[in-house]
């Protein structure tokens, strides 16, 4: 059974999300890893999709979204959430899940929960202190991009 952990975030800067989902970290600084060219190392293995928007430019988009319709401009407006679904080690050999099956399944679960959102979607399969256990992080933005028809459990 998967874990599912809520963080809402007042940053306006999308692009460390960005980073820290597509670069690798130290553990214990936080600071980003460089190789030999002082580049960012990208992570080992990890999907990324993005929803309503390209994954490549999300925090680009999710500003212009924001000016557009003049909205999270004051600091103690909430900029984006952020979910992350921890999967249960026992998934890989009891489901055979796999990194691109997380991905798929989230990638599901995101267009059915925050349709209209921007969303940066990104698996990875590395986990805390390399324990191997794969999770998916969803960011979306707070601000709703695109008018979606009203559901029930909104």
């Amino acid at each position: 059974m998967a874990i599912v952990k809520h963080i809402k975030s007042r940053n306006a800067n999308y692009s460390d999300a960005l980073n820290y989902l597509i670069f690798q970290h130290d553990e214990s600084t936080g600071k980003m890893i460089l190789d030999e060219f002082n580049r960012p190392l990208r992570r080992d293995e990890l999907y990324v999709n993005g929803l309503n928007c390209n994954p490549d430019t999300f925090d680009v988009e999710c500003y212009e979204c924001n000016e557009h319709f003049k909205k999270n401009r004051s600091r103690s407006e909430i900029k984006s959430h952020h979910y992350i679904i921890s999967f249960d080690p026992d998934d890989k050999s009891e489901c055979g899940l796999t990194g691109e099956k997380a991905q798929a399944l989230s990638l599901e679960l995101a267009k059915k929960i925050f349709p209209g959102y921007q969303a940066l979607i990104v698996t990875h399969t590395d986990g805390h202190n390399g324990s191997g256990n794969i999770h998916t992080h969803i960011v979306i933005n707070s601000v709703r991009k695109e008018a979606v028809r009203r559901q029930s459990y909104m």
